[in-house]
């Protein structure tokens, strides 16, 4: 029996552009495209303590993301079934109206994959990673897979950018920018550091957190009410930035907990090595 590639394969675009250093900016815009649905923000805030502990839950969800992208089958569906039995555990109270509710709803899990998916393939497209359309669509049909982990409907998923951006456009009057989203957007801008960190923060997690809600559609601006610059000044800083990153040599990039990729490498050999130019 061979080796176990695992739910995606080095064949996948998801291998390739997850790979991508950018993936990092575009988490942030997932949360700050996440926090547009009232019912959906509220789950996060009555039951994450994600104030206290901001970067464990950005790795949570990077390791969740890495594992189920370039970890074994076994341990992707057992990372699935993990999520899906935290999600049936909680509930929370929505604002308008007072009724409990599930956070596991279809709609919920929908909005955040869909956030996700969009945020992913948005920011690193357009940061200068080579993706045909063709290959794009791919990339959101491979994600039903993703979507199965966490406990929707595969068939009543997205697909490909059309549908994608038909979603968005049937889902948009649910959303608006309450309290619960300012208190996301004000966290995101000022995460709690160490004292001696907060010249840190200021010089790079500001920018990072600045540019991820610039690459934000501009109904998300509205919505929050901040404007961003124009779409080409945007894209020209989504550029630079993906160029600067890029430039750090992978090997290096992919030291970082949770390493892996280095140890989808070490399973498969090293042609499992992601690269933009093996997308197509």
């Amino acid at each position: 029996m061979g080796v176990d590639p695992g739910l995606f394969t080095p064949a996948s675009v998801t291998w390739q552009l997850h790979g991508d250093p950018m993936m990092w900016v575009a988490g942030v815009r997932a949360l700050y495209l996440q926090a547009l649905h009232p019912r959906a923000v509220r789950g996060v805030m009555e039951n994450s303590d994600f104030r206290r502990d901001a970067w464990g839950r950005l790795m949570r969800t990077a390791n969740f993301v890495g594992t189920t992208t370039y970890g074994t089958t076994e341990s992707a569906e057992r990372a699935g079934a993990r999520i899906r039995k935290i999600h049936s555990m909680l509930t929370a109270t929505d604002p308008d109206t007072g009724e409990r509710y599930g956070v596991d709803e279809p709609e919920l899990l929908l909005w955040v994959h869909c956030a996700e998916i969009d945020s992913y393939l948005h920011v690193v497209r357009r940061s200068g990673f080579p993706l045909t359309d063709a290959q794009a669509d791919r990339y959101i049909a491979e994600h039903r897979t993703s979507a199965r982990l966490v406990g929707l409907d595969p068939a009543a998923v997205p697909g490909d950018q059309e549908e994608l951006a038909a979603y968005f456009e049937k889902v948009r009057p649910q959303l608006g920018a309450g309290a619960d989203a300012r208190a996301v957007d004000d966290f995101l801008l000022h995460p709690p550091t160490h004292p001696l960190l907060i010249p840190a923060r200021e010089v790079l997690w500001r920018r990072v957190a600045q540019l991820a809600y610039a690459a934000l559609p501009p109904y998300a601006h509205e919505l929050y009410g901040r404007p961003a610059p124009r779409a080409a000044v945007v894209t020209r800083r989504l550029r630079a930035t993906g160029t600067l990153l890029r430039c750090v040599p992978a090997r290096l990039r992919w030291q970082l907990p949770p390493k892996h990729i280095l140890r989808a490498m070490a399973r498969l050999g090293p042609d499992a090595r992601p690269a933009p130019y093996k997308a197509g």
